[in-house]
């Protein structure tokens, strides 16, 4: 599984580069604070409910959680199913908050 620190994605972001960003946390968590990523909870993915995101099988895709605990599953759930460019954020939304506040 490929991983990338919340610091190089955010360079990523505000690089202007076009990005396929997936967060698999729950709705509330994804309202309270987001980067703008495709919400997804990670129980869709479980349960293989993965139509919503099939154009992205041959993307990269950025996939990010809380701490990035749910984000490596949902990639390890993903690449058997012909995700082959999955990338989970380490450190999740809480490393990007601590990194950069505000």
């Amino acid at each position: 599984m490929q991983t990338i620190t919340v610091e190089a994605l955010k360079a990523k972001i505000d690089a202007g580069e076009q990005l396929n960003l997936l967060d698999v946390r729950e709705p509330h968590e994804h309202a309270a604070f987001n980067i703008g990523g495709q919400l997804m909870p990670l129980g869709l993915v479980q349960s293989l409910q993965l139509d919503e995101i099939e154009h992205l099988k041959d993307e990269l895709v950025y996939i990010y959680c809380r701490s990035g605990n749910r984000s490596g599953q949902a990639c390890l759930m993903l690449e058997p199913y012909g995700f082959k460019n999955v990338v989970n954020v380490t450190g999740g939304m809480l490393a990007w908050q601590e990194k950069f506040p505000g």
